[in-house]
């Protein structure tokens, strides 16, 4: 993967400018995070709340596969006293920076303490795992807790406050789990089959009983070809399925060309609606929320299947 002059010159820089800064600083102020997706900032909101200043670099609509950092992220990323970040490849073209900011402060990806037995394998990318945990809410929480251990440990000061939220954000998600068990279950079986651009949804559909199928794989740099789009299309139509989904974060050309493809064999497929997959909604919003974006996703795929 091919990274341009400037984006190397930066990351140089950053690397340079911050390792002649002392390992051990006294914070100013008030824990300074910053993390990559939504997702990780709201678990961070949620255990830490006013005791941190907290940012996300990638905002509503952007895809974290092909996020790469501005200079003003890289500025951010400097003055933080933690960072988290996915990992599992999610934030591909974002390696190298974390890799060298982890040599002089906590760079923590909330994936790494979780089991690998209890992530998806992918199929397309051999010895690689599907990055896209938050889709199930259960394995989602042992990425909560990741957060919570290293908030802790950056601030033990406010450590009686973090496990106080912490456990009841926990909570928080039991209760989201089982209304996801609950609604997508009233999907007849028949029905229950989740189409979407490209293979976010593998988790889900292993937490919550519905089969999916992504037009592309589990990272958007990877382009659906012609034959992609045919055996969609004959999916569809053979087992007369209502409806598809196109993602916020990602191009619906693709998603459209198979609606055309089963239109022109006969069968008249909707776009159900768009779903959240790879960032949230507006922060402002309640789907800017990941509880809010969960039940946004599965109201949007139960209206359409049911």
């Amino acid at each position: 993967m091919k990274i341009n002059i400037i984006y190397i010159f930066a990351v140089i820089t950053l690397i340079a400018s911050t390792s002649c800064q002392p390992k051990e600083k006294v914070r100013d102020g008030k824990l300074k995070v910053v993390t990559t997706t939504g997702m990780i900032y709201d678990a961070v909101i949620n255990i830490a709340g006013k005791q941190v200043e907290a940012k996300a670099l990638m905002g509503p609509g952007v895809d974290p596969h092909l996020y790469k950092a501005t200079q003003g992220d890289l500025k951010k990323l400097q003055n933080a006293d933690l960072i988290f970040y996915n990992g599992l490849h999610l934030e591909g073209k974002m390696g190298e920076v974390f890799e060298k900011l982890g040599r002089i402060k906590p760079v923590k990806a909330i994936s790494s303490d979780i089991p690998d037995s209890l992530f998806r394998t992918s199929e397309l990318y051999p010895g690689t795992f599907d990055p896209h945990i938050w889709f199930d809410v259960s394995l989602w929480k042992e990425a909560v807790r990741n957060v919570h251990r290293n908030l802790v440990l950056s601030d033990e000061a406010n450590k009686l406050i973090y496990d106080k939220n912490a456990q009841r954000f926990l909570q928080s998600l039991d209760s989201l789990h089982l209304e996801v068990i609950r609604s997508i279950s009233s999907i007849p079986e028949n029905q229950r089959m989740l189409i979407t651009a490209h293979d976010a949804f593998g988790y889900f559909g292993d937490a919550y009983r519905i089969e999916v199928t992504g037009l592309q794989g589990i990272s958007t740099l990877s382009e659906p070809g012609l034959k992609d789009v045919a055996d969609l299309v004959g999916l569809i139509t053979t087992n007369k399925i209502k409806a598809v989904f196109i993602e916020t974060s990602v191009s619906e050309k693709a998603i459209n060309a198979v609606v055309e493809g089963c239109r022109k064999k006969g069968h008249d497929v909707k776009i159900g609606g768009s779903l959240y997959s790879d960032a949230m909604g507006p922060f402002e919003k309640p789907e800017g929320t990941y509880i809010g974006m969960v039940h946004a996703n599965v109201q949007t795929i139960v209206n359409a299947l049911k």
